[in-house]
C-alpha cells in the first residue's frame, strides 16, 4: 500500500484517481488508511466503504488499524475508565465519563459529523457540502427522474399529439437543473451545479455548431440540385425493380457516412417509392432495406450518425479507428438485405416520367468545399488536437464566401438584362444565363442554415442537459454501476443497442459517455457499432425509420417493419459477432485509444 502510494506523484494524484471511480485498487488505498475520513476525499459514501471492507462499520476506522485520529486508549464518546491500563486498546466502546463534543480529538469529531449524515440521509443537506454526494434518493432526484419520463413520454408521442420533440426536453432540462441547484445550494455548495451546467452546455455548443455547419452544407448541395440529379438519373436508366432494390441500398450505405442517414434514407426513399409506384409490397421492403443500410453505414464514420459524432468528438475512437467497423457494418446490412430481397421480383416497373433537374451553377464546387471542410474538421482533431467544430466552421466560412460570390454572379446577369447586354449567343460571347443562373441574385446561405433541423438540434440541448443534471445527481453513476459491473460490459454494450431501437439512440449514447465505464478500446468499438445499427431493429428506433414513415405513410409502417425485425435481428448479431472476430485485438487494449 506504501509503496503503490510513493509509486503515485502525490497523494492527492492517487485520490484523482479514487474519485474518478476507474482505480479500484486506488479507492481502496485511499480509503482504508484513512477511514471515514477518507470517505471525503474520494467522495466515496461511508455505506460503500463499509461494504466493501475498507472501514470498520462501527467506528469507522480501517479495520485491523488504530481508531482514526485518536491517541492510544482513547475512545470517540471519550476517555476509558482504565485509561492506562487500556494503553494500546483502541476499540473499547464504553465511556464512563461524562464528555463533550468539543473535548473529543478532531478526528473523532470529524468522525461523527460523517456518521450523523450517513445514517440520517435527511440530515445531510444541512451537515456536509455538496460536492460528490448522491442524490438518487432523495425527493429532487425522484422528481427530477420523473420530469424525465413524462417529457420523454411527450417525445415518444410526438406524431399522435403533433408536438415538437425539442418542446418538453426543453422544458424539462430547466425544471432538472433547478433542482439540482436547490439541493446543492441547501448543503452550502454553490459551485458544483454550476460547473457542471456549463460543463454540459459546452457539450451542447460543439455538437450544435458541428451540426449546423454541415446541415447547412447539405441544405446548399440540395438547393444546387445534387440529390434531385441522383434522384431522376436512378428513376430513367429503366432498372428492374432488384436493381432498384440493391442500388438504393448500396447508395444509403456508402452516401450515410458522409451525408447524415436521415437525408440519405430521404433520398433513396423518394427513388424506391418513385419506381415502386403501387406496388407496396416492393416499397415497403425497399424502404426497410434504405433503412438498415443508411444506419449500417453510418455506424462506420464520424459525420454518418450523431452517436458516432459524439463518440468522436469524446474522443473515445479516433477518426481513422471507426473504418474497424466498415466489416460489421456491411454484415449488419448485407443479411438482412439478402433475405428480402428474396421476396423482389425482376420485372420491370411500370415507365416513370422523370422530369428535368439542372445542377445550378457551382454545384460541384459546394460538393468540393464540403470535402475540405471535413478534411479540416478531421485534420483540426487529428493533428492540431482541437475539437473538430473548429474545422466545420471554418468550412462553413469559405461556403459563405462562395456564396457572396454566387450572389455577385447572379446581380451582374440580373443587371445585364436589364441593360439589353444580354448574351446573344455569338462567337466569342459568353453562353446566355439559365434561370437558375439569375435567380442567383437572390442566393442567401442564410436561407440553407433556416432550413436545417432545428427542432432536432433544440431537442439535443433539452437531452444533453436533462441527462447531465441527472447524472450530477447521481443517476448515471449508480447505473454505471448496475448494468457495467454487474452485467459486464459486453452485454451492457450488446442491450444498449436493444435499448436504442426502443428510446432514442441520442440520449442512451450520451448517457453511456457521461458514464465513461472503463472499457477496452474494442469495447467503444462495440458499443458505438450496436448503437448505431441497433435503431434499424423497430420503424421508430432511428430518426431514418420515423423520416420515411412519414414520407411513404400508410405503406411503410411499424408493423410492416416489424414483420422483417427477425431478419434485421439477425444481422445485428451477425455484425456483433464480426466484429467481436477481426478486431479481436482491440479488447486487450484498455480504454480509447488517443491521437
Amino acid at each position: 500500500m506504501i509503496k503503490l502510494r510513493k509509486e503515485t506523484r502525490s497523494h492527492r494524484t492517487f485520490q484523482e484517481l479514487a474519485v474518478s471511480g476507474k482505480h479500484k485498487l486506488a479507492q481502496a488505498v485511499t480509503i482504508a488508511p484513512l477511514g471515514f475520513e477518507g470517505c471525503f476525499h474520494t467522495k466515496i459514501s461511508p455505506a460503500v466503504a463499509i461494504a466493501k471492507g475498507h472501514v470498520d462499520p462501527w467506528w469507522g476506522a480501517p479495520r485491523g488499524a488504530p481508531l482514526l485520529g485518536c491517541k492510544s486508549g482513547s475512545h470517540p464518546m471519550g476517555q476509558t475508565k482504565n485509561h492506562k491500563t487500556n494503553k494500546g486498546n483502541t476499540m473499547k466502546p464504553y465511556a464512563t465519563e461524562p464528555h463533550t463534543l468539543t473535548s473529543l480529538p478532531g478526528h473523532c469529531r470529524h468522525f461523527l459529523w460523517v456518521l450523523i449524515p450517513a445514517l440520517f440521509p435527511g440530515l445531510a443537506l444541512a451537515s456536509t457540502g455538496g460536492e460528490g454526494m448522491n442524490f438518487t434518493s432523495h425527493w429532487a432526484g425522484y422528481l427530477s427522474v420523473g420530469v424525465f419520463i413524462l417529457a420523454y413520454a411527450l417525445v415518444i408521442g410526438e406524431e399522435s399529439l403533433h408536438l415538437r420533440k425539442s418542446k418538453p426536453v426543453i422544458v424539462a432540462a430547466g425544471i432538472i437543473w433547478t433542482l439540482v441547484a436547490i439541493v446543492f445550494t441547501q448543503t452550502g455548495d454553490t459551485h458544483t451545479a454550476e460547473e457542471a451546467v456549463r460543463h454540459n452546455l459546452l457539450e451542447f455548443a460543439e455538437l450544435f455548431l458541428f451540426l449546423l455547419a454541415a446541415m447547412t452544407y447539405i441544405n446548399t448541395m440540395e438547393e444546387r440540385g445534387i440529390f434531385d440529379t441522383l434522384r431522376i438519373w436512378l428513376i430513367s436508366r429503366g432498372f428492374s425493380l432488384r436493381t432498384i432494390y440493391w442500388l438504393t441500398g448500396l447508395l444509403a450505405f456508402f452516401i450515410s457516412p458522409v451525408a447524415d442517414n436521415l437525408t440519405t434514407a430521404l433520398l433513396m426513399a423518394t427513388v424506391a417509392m418513385a419506381v415502386g409506384g403501387s406496388n407496396h409490397r416492393f416499397v415497403v421492403v425497399a424502404c426497410i432495406n434504405i433503412v438498415v443500410a443508411a444506419n449500417a453505414g453510418g455506424a462506420f464514420s464520424p459525420f454518418g450518425d450523431i452517436t458516432t459524432l459524439m463518440v468522436w468528438q469524446k474522443g473515445m475512437v479516433t477518426f481513422h479507428e471507426f473504418f474497424a467497423l466498415f466489416i460489421p457494418s456491411v454484415v449488419n446490412w448485407l443479411v438482412p438485405a439478402t433475405i428480402m430481397s428474396m421476396v423482389v421480383s425482376q420485372e420491370q416497373p411500370e415507365p416513370v416520367k422523370a422530369g428535368e433537374a439542372p445542377l445550378k451553377h457551382g454545384a460541384w464546387v459546394v460538393v468540393g468545399l464540403f470535402v475540405l471542410t471535413i478534411v479540416m474538421a478531421v485534420s483540426a482533431h487529428n493533428f492540431l488536437h482541437m475539437p473538430p467544430v473548429l474545422g466545420m466552421m471554418t468550412g462553413l466560412g469559405f461556403l459563405k464566401f462562395y456564396g457572396y460570390y454566387l450572389k455577385r454572379r447572379g446581380s451582374r446577369i440580373e443587371k445585364r438584362e436589364y441593360l439589353g447586354e444580354q448574351g446573344l449567343n455569338l462567337e466569342g460571347t459568353p453562353e446566355a444565363p439559365t434561370t437558375h443562373d439569375r435567380g442567383d441574385a437572390h442566393f442567401n446561405v442564410f436561407l440553407a442554415m433556416e432550413r436545417a433541423e432545428w427542432d432536432t438540434l433544440m431537442f439535443f440541448y433539452g437531452i444533453i442537459l436533462c441527462v447531465g443534471g441527472l447524472g450530477t445527481l447521481g443517476y448515471l453513476g449508480m447505473i454505471s454501476e448496475l448494468i457495467y459491473t454487474d452485467l459486464g460490459a459486453t452485454t451492457a454494450n450488446i442491450l444498449v443497442g436493444v435499448l436504442s431501437a426502443i428510446v432514442d439512440n441520442i440520449p442512451v449514447m450520451f448517457a453511456v459517455l457521461a458514464m465513461g465505464p472503463d472499457m477496452s478500446h474494442g469495447q467503444w468499438l462495440l458499443v458505438t457499432l450496436t448503437a448505431g445499427v441497433g435503431g434499424s431493429l423497430l420503424s421508430i428506433g432511428s430518426a431514418a425509420g420515423v423520416a420515411v414513415m412519414g414520407q411513404a405513410r400508410g405503406i411503410y409502417t411499424f408493423f410492416a417493419h416489424m414483420k422483417w425485425t427477425w431478419a434485421i435481428t439477425l444481422g445485428y448479431i451477425a455484425s456483433i459477432w464480426v466484429h467481436f472476430v477481426l478486431n479481436e485485438h482491440l479488447f486487450h487494449v484498455v480504454g480509447p485509444m488517443m491521437d
